[in-house]
């Protein structure tokens, strides 16, 4: 295999298809209206590349220690790790580096920020282990690692995130894991992952509705109850002399609706599709989801930084 080839199966193996996760760090300078102040925005960044290079560890170590079980799946039989394109021996070197690079980098920025990522690799060490073999914990487990992103965003900026998104970050990614789980239950049954002999089809259904339903709230109540921060404009004096000052908290609940079909559309595409395994595929090739989520963001910002 040329240098080239094999480079390009190290990377892979990394996952950085995964990375789009990581995105929440930068929750906190969003909903804080300090997503343009390039001081924060550039500490934002920051984060965002230390966590990739620990999640691509993450993902690293999970598959070295997965080898055996991926290689009966359909699918991840063909990850480089599993199906022999790159060796124990480069996948154990490039995990140690990233580990190191990670974690200097982060001591650089924010010590804090060190201890979270030792915290987040740990617990995906713990998850690969452990977690994932046992009914719920792995579910919690992934969730954990959410909201580990998203108080990286608050330690390297300074900027608290109200508890109603930290519940709705919790809530959807326990969503997320539950509609991977069930996807995986379906399509494979219980040979490649253990911890599928100990759910039933009862349970999944009765998990993803909760988590779903619960994340629509805690946004909802986020929306209804917090009064969202706002920098000001031309636009923002006019709304003001018309509107009442409580006005700006209603005009953001029209956020909400989007956030329902967003979850909803998800849903549609594990039961109709069976395309739960792949969270990031479903996101990024899915043009209604991903139109949702285009049109949300920018009433989001819209809201927040010009309206």
């Amino acid at each position: 295999m040329s240098l080239p080839q094999r480079l390009f199966h190290i990377v892979r193996a990394g996952r950085p298809n995964q990375w789009i996760k990581n995105l929440i760090v930068y929750t906190a300078i969003l909903f804080n209206a300090k997503l343009f102040e390039l001081p924060l925005l550039v500490n934002s960044t920051f984060a965002f590349i230390i966590l990739c290079m620990i999640s691509s560890a993450s993902y690293m170590i999970n598959d070295i220690i997965d080898a055996p079980l991926d290689r009966l799946h359909p699918t991840k039989k063909n990850r480089p790790i599993a199906s022999g394109k790159v060796s124990m021996q480069d996948a154990t070197f490039v995990l140690f580096l990233l580990i190191i690079l990670a974690l200097t980098s982060a001591l650089f920025l924010r010590i804090g920020l060190a201890i979270i990522i030792i915290i987040f690799f740990g617990l995906h060490v713990t998850y690969s282990l452990y977690l994932k073999k046992h009914i719920l914990f792995d579910l919690f487990g992934i969730s954990l690692s959410f909201m580990l992103r998203l108080f990286a965003g608050e330690v390297v900026t300074g900027y608290h995130v109200p508890i109603w998104l930290w519940l709705t970050t919790f809530f959807f990614a326990l969503f997320i894991a539950s509609v991977k789980r069930h996807s995986e239950f379906i399509n494979q049954g219980t040979k490649t992952r253990p911890a599928l002999k100990n759910y039933s089809e009862q349970l999944f259904l009765f998990l993803v509705n909760s988590f779903s339903v619960l994340a629509i709230v805690s946004y909802s109540m986020y929306a209804f109850v917090e009064k969202p921060p706002h920098i000001g404009s031309k636009l923002s004096g006019m709304f003001q002399s018309i509107l009442r000052t409580e006005e700006p908290r209603k005009w953001f609940t029209l956020t909400v609706p989007l956030v329902v079909f967003g979850v909803s559309r998800y849903a549609q595409l594990l039961y109709e599709k069976r395309q739960g395994e792949q969270p990031e595929r479903i996101i990024t090739r899915d043009f209604v989801l991903m139109a949702t989520i285009l049109v949300w963001g920018i009433l989001l910002v819209g809201l927040i930084y010009i309206f």
